[in-house]
């Protein structure tokens, strides 16, 4: 059962608010997005930092156009954890630091996020690079997300969370196909007491492995309410644990994570933002 006195530190969203194109009013112009997915969710991932590295006058733009209590997770750039299969240069971590600074300093940088890929496995070498991410960058919370069973299998699962609490990491909970190396269990664990974020990828099992599927395909499922639901006790336990719980949709495609945020939004007993067509009728 969820504790009414935990919801308030509770922050549902979805990772990025650009995909959503169906969400928006067609008469909203695209620097108005923003503002317009705040009036309905209190936290976003910023996902194009993992593409490009972001010019700084982007973020103090973003944290302009959003309310005092918003907040941003943001997404490493892809050479900082090792999408390109070597180890990056300082310069990288410090251009990467250095346009975060409008965001930290309006105090609405809640964590940077390191998605691991695949090939980052449980070894020595990576373990080692796990530590050096804080040296980096030493004013941000930092959190982990691993896409490679060995690290959270149960043989080595302990071992991991002891290292992300040893490093003050927040480890990211995941709800994902259960299939091949490739995908990681569902562990419930808070490794940092200010932070717990939960990342919804969807079950889509067919596409999950398919090389010539697109992040979109790859993510292409709409939860029913059920199997959202199953995740209230867990978020209730972290909710008991952590300061504050991000709740993040990322099955960006055809306004399912905006769907599927709404859902959890009404299965937490949050208020729900109705949906309004151009002309102020409610569609939600």
């Amino acid at each position: 059962m969820m504790n009414p006195a935990w919801t308030h530190k509770i922050r549902v969203g979805t990772c990025n608010w650009a995909d959503h194109t169906d969400f928006y009013p067609p008469s909203l112009r695209p620097t108005e997005r923003l503002g317009y997915y705040a009036r309905h969710f209190s936290v976003v991932e910023v996902d194009s930092t993992f593409y490009h590295l972001q010019p700084a006058r982007n973020f103090a733009a973003w944290a302009a156009r959003t309310p005092p209590d918003f907040v941003f997770d943001v997404k490493a750039y892809r050479e900082l954890t090792w999408h390109d299969r070597q180890e990056p240069s300082a310069d990288t971590f410090e251009r990467f630091g250095e346009s975060l600074r409008p965001l930290h300093e309006a105090g609405k940088l809640r964590a940077v996020l390191f998605q691991f890929p695949p090939w980052f496995t449980n070894q020595p070498q990576h373990r080692e690079y796990l530590a050096t991410c804080a040296e980096f960058l030493p004013d941000q919370t930092i959190a982990v997300e691993f896409r490679h069973r060995s690290w959270l299998a149960p043989e080595a699962r302990e071992e991991t969370l002891e290292l992300l609490r040893d490093l003050g990491y927040v480890h990211v909970m995941v709800d994902e196909p259960q299939i091949g190396t490739g995908s990681v269990p569902p562990v419930v664990a808070v490794t940092n007491p200010r932070l717990a974020i939960v990342r919804f990828h969807g079950r889509n099992r067919q596409k999950w492995y398919a090389r010539t599927a697109s992040s979109g395909e790859r993510f292409d499922y709409l939860y029913r309410r059920e199997e959202l639901a199953e995740w209230l006790p867990a978020i209730a336990d972290v909710a008991a644990q952590a300061g504050e719980v991000h709740l993040l949709l990322n099955n960006n495609r055809a306004n399912y994570a905006v769907r599927n945020a709404k859902d959890l939004q009404s299965l937490l007993g949050q208020p729900v933002t109705p949906l309004e067509s151009e002309e102020g009728e409610r569609l939600l």
